[in-house]
């Protein structure tokens, strides 16, 4: 993840990505250590995302480049294909990929992306990569059905898909993509499900071990690791690859051995009280508990990212 900042503020985001985010960008520096301790780690491909990481096209190529120098391949690229609009640039922007070695784009398209970015920017960036022989896939094409009943130059706000999809369109898309109900998606999961009471998963004390999964993980332009599916969670890459130092990060570490009975626990002694209206799962409650600590000095917790979760709904 080279950025946060995206020009778009997509309701499923798991990252809370947003114009609003902080305008930075992985620099060289964390850039080269990120190689370094991946390489250190063994972890031998990537793809890389954002917040969107064509907003800054010469930081892109600084990390591709520091990828490649650790030999590091890159499976994909991922954007919601903005830059599309002004086909020349587009064209020399990917004749530059092509050269640096990248082969393959992953192209967001999708009811959410269409609030911020117009649909037809996505059919237009794979026209042109196959012009120029860069391969590609749209994510998700299912949805290009759906969209081709709005106009593809323009964005189209919730209450204009509503109005042709039907009000639980956010529902049913979120369930057809596929997305994990953290970051902004904790606000779809909460609208269209049934809540519990808070009671119904504090007795759950199975640990949430994939936290240090390495299956699909994600690191961010800060060289922090971020578990799989579980944001607004973060400690060093350093020692996610070296060790986690004991007794650190008491979130993680009430998390990972306990789950979220164990959370909540932690929680209650610094004055936490569940939400009376309940919750659809374990997870959301794990998510409101851990917003709530997030500005209590919890190193793994990630203050922003809370706070723009409950953005941009």
């Amino acid at each position: 993840m080279v950025n946060y900042k995206c020009n778009a503020a997509c309701r499923h985001c798991l990252y809370a990505c947003s114009p609003e985010r902080d305008s930075g960008y992985v620099n060289s520096e964390t850039a080269q250590e990120i190689c370094r301790l991946l390489d250190k780690g063994r972890c031998r491909s990537v793809h890389i995302g954002g917040g969107e990481p064509f907003l800054d096209f010469e930081g892109l190529i600084m990390m591709i480049q520091a990828l490649n120098q650790k030999r590091i391949a890159i499976d994909y690229i991922e954007t919601n294909a903005f830059w599309s609009a002004d086909s020349k640039n587009a064209l020399d922007k990917i004749k530059h990929l092509l050269a640096e070695g990248i082969d393959t784009l992953c192209i967001s398209v999708d009811p959410f992306h269409a609030e911020y970015v117009p649909y037809g920017a996505a059919l237009t960036l794979a026209q042109l990569c196959e012009k120029t022989g860069m391969r590609y896939f749209l994510w998700r094409n299912k949805f290009i059905s759906v969209l081709s009943r709005f106009d593809s130059k323009k964005t189209h706000s919730r209450s204009d898909m509503e109005k042709v999809l039907g009000r639980d369109y956010l529902n049913k898309t979120a369930r057809q993509y596929g997305i994990s109900f953290g970051g902004r998606a904790v606000n779809i999961e909460r609208e269209y499900n049934t809540l519990f009471p808070a009671e119904n998963f504090t007795c759950d004390d199975s640990p949430c071990r994939n936290l240090l999964s390495t299956g699909h993980f994600h690191v961010d332009m800060n060289a922090f690791f971020i578990p799989p599916g579980c944001t607004g969670l973060r400690f060093p890459l350093s020692e996610a690859i070296d060790g986690i130092t004991e007794g650190k990060f008491p979130v993680f570490d009430a998390l990972f051995n306990g789950g979220v009975s164990t959370l909540f626990k932690l929680s209650i002694k610094h004055g936490f009280s569940p939400n009376n209206a309940g919750y659809p799962s374990k997870c959301n409650l794990c998510f409101d508990i851990r917003n709530f600590l997030s500005d209590k000095n919890f190193l793994e917790l990630d203050e922003n990212h809370y706070t723009q979760s409950l953005k941009f709904y």
